[in-house]
């Protein structure tokens, strides 16, 4: 049970305990919408919202997210460092391969911390701006009713084949969605997207998700261009770039 939690994450545990709690019979079935050129259209109406372009540019961010896991995202580099309790990982996001340190000691099998900090970097950063990857490779968009726009992710992260249906204002910029996923037991769980921030980058992110009694909230958040617009000291992927892992 210990490491099914690990691998799920701890947002996702939440949920299902509010969802369980809560006594709440969602399970609506995942809708059908139509592909093509009102679908994509939506969707790069909901990515100039926000400012896709300026998020490509954004090279690193740092956040807190659900007041628990402390995030450094080296965008540019594919760099990551994840914090919780005691422990603290950096890993390479493509390889998933990386050092970590608990109350300061140096892990010498960091396998189970980098697995936690994996699933909580998907999640976390899927939170803090999934709406650019609309036109990702494996993902399927679909116009629904007159302001809705459903994405399937048929590949990444870690459980693929999840699907999402956004709800757009008159902007195009999202109010909340709906998640199917295989990790939750029910369909159609909704959150609302609010808290909208400007980064200095320019790109837009939610700051604020609200799931029925649930409030899930990005705090601390920061962005720049280039890692080095923080940095005056050491490098803080050294331990990655000096001793590959």
């Amino acid at each position: 049970m210990r490491r099914w939690a690990r691998r799920l994450g701890v947002t996702i545990v939440v949920l299902l305990l509010v969802v369980v709690g809560a006594g709440v019979a969602l399970d609506e079935p995942l809708p059908t919408g139509a592909s093509g050129a009102e679908a994509d259209a939506r969707a790069r109406r909901m990515m100039a919202a926000v400012d896709a372009d300026a998020w490509a540019r954004t090279g690193a961010v740092r956040f807190v997210f659900a007041g628990r896991n402390h995030h450094l995202w080296d965008r540019t580099r594919g760099f990551a460092k994840v914090a919780w309790g005691d422990t603290e990982v950096i890993f390479d996001v493509s390889t998933r391969r990386g050092h970590a340190w608990r109350d300061g000691a140096r892990l010498a099998d960091p396998t189970d911390a980098l697995d936690h900090a994996h699933a909580a970097w998907v999640n976390d950063t899927f939170w803090l701006n999934p709406l650019p990857k609309a036109f990702d490779a494996g993902v399927a968009r679909e116009a629904v009713g007159e302001d809705g726009l459903l994405l399937r992710f048929g590949a990444g992260g870690r459980t693929p084949g999840d699907a999402y249906l956004f709800t757009l204002d008159a902007n195009g910029r999202p109010i909340r969605w709906a998640m199917w996923v295989s990790i939750l037991p029910v369909g159609g769980l909704k959150a609302t997207w609010a808290g909208w921030v400007r980064l200095p980058t320019g790109a837009w992110v939610s700051t604020e998700h609200a799931i029925g009694p649930l409030d899930l909230r990005i705090t601390d958040l920061e962005a720049a261009e280039t890692l080095g617009e923080w940095v005056d000291g050491p490098d803080p992927f050294a331990a990655l770039v000096d001793n590959p892992p």
